[in-house]
Parts: C-alpha cells; sequence; structure tokens
C-alpha cells in the first residue's frame, strides 16, 4: 500500500497554503466582514443624554468611608426616543468577537477539507488508487472530529454560566436523547435502514476470526452490547451540543422571516433550509422512500422507478444540495440575530420606568460580542452532516453516480496473513526498515479486515440521520418556545 504519492504531495501543498493564506485570506472572515452583514452601534452617555434634554453632570459623586469614590449611574427613561446607527462589520471590529480564532480556523480547515476531497475524488475517477491511503477520509474525519469540539466548547460555554439555567436545559435534552437512543437502537431494519446490525455482525465476526488467527481463544459475545452501549452515550453527547444550535436555529429563522417579510420568494428559501433535517431523517425511513420508489405501487402491479444504487446516490445527492442550501442562507439568519439589538430597543421603549445607560450599551454591545458564537452553532451542524455524508460515500463504497457502484459488499472480509518474521540474525538496516514496513502493512491490513465498508455504511448513516433527528427536536422546541412561551 502505498502511502506517499499525489494525494500526499497535494495534502502537504494545502497545508502549507493554509498556514501562509489564512493570515491575510480567510473565508471565515471573509463570511462576517464582506459587508453584507451591519452590526447596531450602542449610543454614547452624550447620545442618551441629548434625547432627553440633560447635560452629562459634572463632578457628581458620592464617597465611600474607605475613601474610595465612585460615579452615581446615569439613568433615562425607558420609553426615550432612541434610533440606533449601523455599520457595516469590519475585519477590526470581529477580532474582539468571542472565539472569533476559534470560528475562524474552524471554517478554513472544513474549506480546504472539502477541497482536498474533491482532489482524492477527481483522482480516483482517473487512476486506479486502490492501493493508496485516501487522504481525502482523513481530512473530512478530522472535521467530523473538529466539529464535535466545536460544538462541546460552545455548550461548555453555556456550562460555565452563573445563572445555571442553560446548564440544566442542556442536561435535560441529553437525558431525553438517551432514551431516544435506547428507542431507536431496537427498531428493526424493515423500518430504519441504517445497516447498522449487518456491520456491527460484520464487525463482530471479523474480530472473532483475527483472534482466533492469532491462537487467542476468545468469543466476543458482548461486542454488540458494548458498542451500542458506547454509540447510546455517543447519540446523548451529541444530543447535549446541539441543543442550543437547534433552539438558536429556530429563533433566527422566525427573525429572518419577519426581516423579510416583503420578499416572498427568500422567504420560501428560509422555509426550505429550515427542512433539511426533517428530509434527511425521511430519507432512511424504508416505508416512506425506499419501498415507494423501488417498488412504487401502480394499480395491481409495482413499478421500480430506480434501482438501489441508484437510490443510494440519489439519497447523497439530496443530502449534500439541502447542506448547500442551507449554508447560502447563513447571511440571513446572522444578520435576523444582529437585528435583536434593535427588537431589544423596540421593547425597551414599551416599558415603563428607567434604565442605567451602562445596561443600554452593555446589551446592545453584547449582542454583537456573541456573533461568532451563533454562527458557529448555525454552521457547525451543517459542517458535520456534510463530511459524514462525505464519509458514508468513501468508507461505504458508495458511488456519486457518475461511475458504477461496486458490485457487492461481503459482510465478512479475509484478513491478511501475518508477514513472517525475519531472522534474528539479519542486523542490516535496510532489512530493519523492511521488516517495519511489513508490520505496519500487515497492521493496517489487520484493521481493513476488521472494518469493512458495511460497518461503515451503518456507522456513518446513522450518524448522519442523528444530527438531523436533533436538530428537529431542538428546533421544533425552539419554535414552540419561542413563539408561545418566550416573551414577544
Amino acid at each position: 500500500m502505498a502511502i506517499m504519492g499525489v494525494q500526499m504531495v497535494v495534502t502537504l501543498l494545502v497545508a502549507s497554503i493554509m498556514q501562509r493564506i489564512s493570515p491575510h485570506y480567510s473565508f471565515g472572515r471573509w463570511l462576517l466582514c464582506n459587508g453584507s452583514l451591519f452590526r447596531y452601534k450602542h449610543p454614547t452617555e452624550d447620545e442618551l443624554l441629548t434625547l432627553v434634554g440633560k447635560q452629562k453632570p459634572k463632578g457628581k459623586r458620592e464617597r465611600r468611608f474607605n475613601g474610595v469614590t465612585e460615579e452615581k449611574a446615569l439613568t433615562v427613561p425607558r420609553d426615550i426616543n432612541l434610533h440606533l446607527n449601523t455599520q457595516p462589520i469590519t475585519t477590526i471590529d470581529a477580532l474582539v468577537l468571542r472565539y472569533f480564532l476559534e470560528y475562524q480556523w474552524f471554517i478554513d480547515f472544513s474549506l480546504y477539507s472539502t477541497f482536498i476531497y474533491l482532489f482524492t475524488e477527481g483522482y480516483y475517477c482517473l487512476v486506479d488508487a486502490s492501493s493508496e491511503v485516501n487522504i481525502g477520509v482523513l481530512w473530512c474525519l478530522l472535521t467530523v472530529i473538529f466539529s464535535v469540539k466545536v460544538l462541546f466548547t460552545v455548550m461548555q460555554h453555556y456550562f460555565r454560566s452563573e445563572e445555571g439555567g442553560e446548564r440544566s436545559v442542556c442536561l435535560t435534552f441529553a437525558f431525553f436523547f438517551l432514551l431516544i437512543a435506547m428507542i431507536v437502537m431496537i427498531v428493526r431494519e424493515e423500518y430504519l435502514e441504517f445497516g447498522l446490525e449487518p456491520g456491527l455482525t460484520s464487525f463482530c465476526d471479523n474480530l472473532e476470526r483475527f483472534l482466533v488467527h492469532h491462537g487467542w481463544q476468545w468469543s466476543v459475545p458482548f461486542t454488540k452490547l458494548a458498542f451500542k452501549i458506547m454509540l447510546v452515550a455517543l447519540c446523548s453527547f451529541l444530543g447535549g451540543c446541539l441543543t442550543f444550535p437547534g433552539l438558536r436555529l429556530a429563533q433566527t429563522h422566525l427573525d429572518a422571516l419577519k426581516m423579510t417579510a416583503d420578499r416572498p420568494l427568500l422567504q420560501l428559501l428560509l422555509h426550505a433550509s429550515f427542512l433539511p433535517p426533517v428530509i434527511v431523517v425521511v430519507l432512511w425511513i424504508r416505508p416512506i422512500t425506499r419501498d415507494l420508489l423501488l417498488n412504487a405501487p401502480m394499480g395491481k402491479e409495482s413499478v421500480q422507478l430506480m434501482s438501489n444504487s441508484a437510490y443510494n446516490s440519489f439519497r447523497l445527492w439530496i443530502i449534500v444540495i439541502l447542506c448547500l442550501l442551507r449554508f447560502a442562507m447563513t447571511r440571513f439568519h446572522l444578520q435576523a440575530y444582529l437585528c435583536l439589538a434593535e427588537r431589544w430597543v423596540d421593547q425597551m421603549k414599551r416599558e415603563a420606568g428607567r434604565i442605567s445607560v451602562l445596561e443600554i450599551q452593555r446589551k446592545i454591545s453584547r449582542i454583537f460580542c456573541y456573533l461568532t458564537v451563533v454562527a458557529l452553532q448555525y454552521l457547525a451542524p451543517v459542517i458535520l452532516t456534510f463530511h459524514c455524508v462525505l464519509l458514508l460515500k468513501s468508507l461505504g463504497d458508495y458511488s456519486w453516480g457518475l461511475y458504477p457502484e461496486p458490485p457487492g459488499l461481503s459482510p465478512a472480509v479475509d484478513y491478511p496473513p501475518t508477514p513472517p518474521a525475519s531472522s534474528s540474525d539479519e542486523d542490516e538496516d535496510s532489512e530493519d526498515v523492511q521488516v517495519a514496513v511489513d508490520q505496519i502493512m500487515g497492521a493496517l491490513g489487520a484493521l481493513r479486515s476488521l472494518f469493512t465498508p458495511i460497518f461503515f455504511r451503518g456507522l456513518f448513516a446513522f450518524l448522519t440521520w442523528w444530527v438531523s433527528v436533533c436538530q428537529i427536536i431542538t428546533s421544533l422546541f425552539g419554535l414552540y418556545f419561542h413563539q408561545y412561551l418566550g416573551s414577544s
């Protein structure tokens, strides 16, 4: 198996370009600072006092017992005629945003990972590179890991909140998703066609054969149970991480619809971008989609609309298109979030009493400071779903429909024989290197014999489906909360 090749050269080249160009040009930075997003500037003390017809008091202080003096807080009526000024977001403004560097690096890495995957796909179409390691798969795996890490980092931010309400919400939804995952695990393949059970059976059989081949008389009766327990725990963890992204998506979706009330075509696209998780979940419900498309009832007879491989390719393309559609709506959701400042001012005007100038400034500034957090909550689930689909295609030996899919997958792949050990009398460096290479190739061959394409099909199909389930539940709860329970 050749490790160094064209793919490795391209990978090193892209990594070098990413390191050198990112400080000067960043796609993540451009996404926020291209001039299409504008923020609301908080008013100064002089502007607020001018609106109420007063001047800033001079030297009005209160003295404490320890000799420390402090200025008395300035207050203004809540029904003040305040109108916020807007300003396009610049790079200087973005540098002060919370988690901006993490956001910029994550978006850039995801983009470069996608470029490398597309290159490897084209490379495999033109060249028979079955003996090489698919570098694009490694980049996609890293992107999936970093997506989960970003979501976990954002969730940690809520856990550190002083109020503690956000922590309770995350824990409640994590426990709720734990129950749902346990129910899903007992649903038969006739209804949810992930292929998780055949893939797990293939892995257990190959593992047992591998151990027997190496002289270990050990069966693995509890491997399936242990794997499912770990998968359920992962589902609960992902559900907790995706809780606030789903709630935030519901809020920005409603605000974006209000912001584009006079643009019906754009509202239609916003509704379409809100539905992808529902469509993804339905695509793996066998009685609704596959049975109808493969054997559609036409009177007393059934007509096959597409082949099994064509449906697999169709499902991959649908998910990719839906992810691109949601990504295209990023600007409108982020702008809807920034407009919360103007919405809060309008709500303040309808209240009675007085409010401090510092509280007005802090509230408006805080909305802008959390812009990158909202961007990560919106984009990370999309990137996670997108790269899970890419891994499902490559590791599951699916096809994009541009070239034929492999004819069949054996649930058990024969493991390669263990390379013979070299004689202890051979001391030359070249022979030692050859022995090391043989051992590495034998280990990689053993891993390929254990983790077969049918196993990866079940695993990544389930993960793709589960991420969409979490988004559906949390976003629907968010819609109900913001429309009926939240304050208007």
